[in-house]
Parts: structure tokens; sequence; C-alpha cells
């Protein structure tokens, strides 16, 4: 096991990584002071996880309230979170009962938005079993659910207890799932890393091949990454707002295709070569830069060719991003492969990036 440390002061929290940890009791008992916690899954994550875990935690005496949601990103919203609210409710439970997130970034998502709400603030603690999730969301304390005008528009900076990547639990992920974790994995090293995007060039055949070593590896880097740039820029007010590479346009295919078409991943990845396009076309991005981060993505397996939604469509959307500032839109872009920037684009760019898609 490798563990990190996201350090925010008093609020700094570990993140634990290895193989196993599902069987680790002692790294979530020192969270539950009251020996009662609720558990918050989906319907996909249940019948692989949710008995493991809280056998665990029964059998060292805890109380456990299990909270099941239905699966998938068209269910984040009011109304899923709602159900999380009134089992917390039904079952009485305290400013002291801390909610454990069990599943991948959506459950991540809710359970902390739920978290941060109910009784203005209870303790949480993030048990990721995707690579998306275990690489990204779990990490940083970004809550929230979407709503029909723009995805993750509303939530809450509300960091958890500790996060407990069990690598174990890649086994029983889908292939498609599996690609679209490394699509933000493959992120960390346009943004801020070239050693890691250089040495994902060389291991993502072993990461495809869920080889133990290589994902742990990878899955500590991004960890790291993120945990320097969270420990600098809290609550995204500068460098953090780099961790959103691609997804300006990533969250603009989601909601314009309709949440849950296209896996958050696989958006951000066409979202990515966007970017790509449009750094190219403002003179930072050589070609041969383009060709070698489109080679890994395909690699990956990840899907590059974002849908038609038409240019005036993906403008609409892409103005409902949370990096508008001044009613400007502004993008995470690449100065060369290892250095993000966040910059306005000319409109006259912008366009010919779009009208490519179309082409």
């Amino acid at each position: 096991m490798q563990t990190l440390t996201v350090g925010l002061a008093d609020r700094s929290y570990p993140i634990h990584i290895g193989t196993g940890l599902l069987e680790c009791a002692e790294l979530l008992l020192p969270h539950l002071p009251k020996k009662r916690c609720a558990i918050v899954t989906n319907t996909t994550v249940a019948p692989l996880y949710l008995a493991q875990v809280q056998g665990l935690l029964e059998s060292s005496g805890v109380s456990v309230v299990p909270v099941i949601l239905p699966d998938g990103e068209q269910y984040k919203t009011f109304e899923t979170l709602n159900l999380i609210y009134d089992a917390l409710l039904t079952h009485r439970c305290e400013r002291s009962t801390p909610l454990i997130a069990l599943g991948g970034g959506v459950i991540g998502d809710m359970t902390g938005y739920a978290a941060a709400t109910y009784l203005r603030g209870v303790p949480f603690i993030q048990i990721p079993t995707t690579l998306l999730s275990q690489v990204d969301s779990s990490v940083g304390g970004k809550t929230g659910i979407n709503h029909p005008l723009g995805k993750n528009m509303i939530g809450a900076f509300y960091q958890p207890k500790a996060v407990i990547a069990d690598t174990v639990t890649l086994n029983t992920l889908p292939d498609e799932e599996l690609s679209a974790g490394l699509a933000e994995v493959i992120k960390y090293g346009l943004i801020r890393d070239l050693p890691f995007f250089e040495w994902l060039e060389g291991n993502i055949d072993k990461l495809l091949a869920r080889d133990p070593a290589a994902l742990q590896y990878a899955i500590a880097r991004s960890c790291r990454n993120k945990a320097e740039v969270v420990a600098a820029d809290e609550r995204e007010t500068g460098e953090r707002a780099l961790l959103n590479l691609g997804h300006t346009f990533g969250h603009a295919i989601e909601n314009g295709m309709g949440y849950g078409a296209w896996l958050h991943g696989a958006a951000v990845a066409a979202g990515t070569m966007m970017a790509a396009d449009l750094s190219q076309r403002m003179g930072w991005l050589t070609a041969a830069d383009v060709a070698r981060t489109r080679i890994l993505f395909e690699r990956a397996k990840l899907p590059l060719t974002p849908p038609q939604l038409g240019v005036e469509q993906y403008l609409n959307l892409m103005g409902l991003d949370k990096k508008v500032e001044g009613g400007k839109l502004r993008f995470v872009l690449l100065k060369s492969i290892g250095q993000g920037l966040v910059s306005e684009a000319p409109a006259d760019l912008l366009r010919l990036t779009l009208e490519a898609v179309h082409v």
C-alpha cells in the first residue's frame, strides 16, 4: 500500500492506494468513532462489494445503513440525491454519522454533496471503484450534481476524511470504463508531467491489460499530481482549472448527447483532441504534438471524433462552463505536451476547431 497526503492544513487527508484494501478495517475505523455509518453505492457496485465492506464493518461492531442508488450519469440529479437524504432521515443519522461513497465518480460526487449539505455537513469517506474515480474525481473535494442545462453546475467544495483506492476493484471494471479512466490519467501528463506522458507511451498496453504494478504506479502518479494542484488551489481560482483539460468541450458533448450517452472519460478524450486542435491553431502545439497525443488516446481505445452537435449548439453549451468569467469563455489549452494553461481563444479560431468536427 502507498499512502499520499492531500495537504490542506487541518483538513489534510490520506489517499491509500493498493490491493486488498477493502479487507483493511483499520483504514476505516478511525473515521467511525460512533460505530455508525451509511454506505452509499449503486445497483452495479452493490452486488460486487457492498456485502464485503458492510460485513467488514459490522464484524467490527459498526452499524451500517446501506443506500443503493440507480447507476448512471443520467441519475446524477436532485431526485436521486433526495434518496440519500430520505435514507439518512429515516434512519435518524446524526452529524457524527459519516457517509461512505462506494462506487465511481457519480456516487462519489453525489455522496460528497449529500455529506456537505445533510445537517449542514457530516464527514464522508471515498472508496472509489473505477479507474476514473481513483485517479481523479475521488480526490480534491469537488462534489455535486448535474442540471438539465449544465454538468456539475450545482455542488460544493467539500473534502473527504480519506480516500481508499483498492486496485482489485478494477478487475470487475468493463473495458470501456477502464479506457474512460485512462483519459484522465493521460490528462496529467499533458498538463504538467511530461515524464509521466512518456511513461504512458511505453506502458499503455500494460494498463489496458490491468497489470497490477502498472496500474498502481499510474494511480499514485495521477493522485500525486492532483494532490499537489489541490493543495495549491483548493477552490479553483488559478492552477486547479488546468485539471479541466478537455472538459469544456467534453461537458458540452455529454450534455448535448444526453447524460449517460457518452462516458465522461470518452467525452473528455474527444474534448481534449478538440483542445489540442485549438492549441495548434493558436500556434502552440505542433502537428507532431497533436498526432502524438492522438496516437496515445487511440492506443487507450478512446473515441476521438466528437459528435456533430452543430457549431452554435457547441457554443451555447460551452457558454454554461464554470470557467466563464466576465461573460468570456476560457479554455484549458496546451503550450506544449506537459505544459497546460488557461486562455481565451479568438472566436474565429474556435469556430474553425468546431467546424472541423463537421467536415
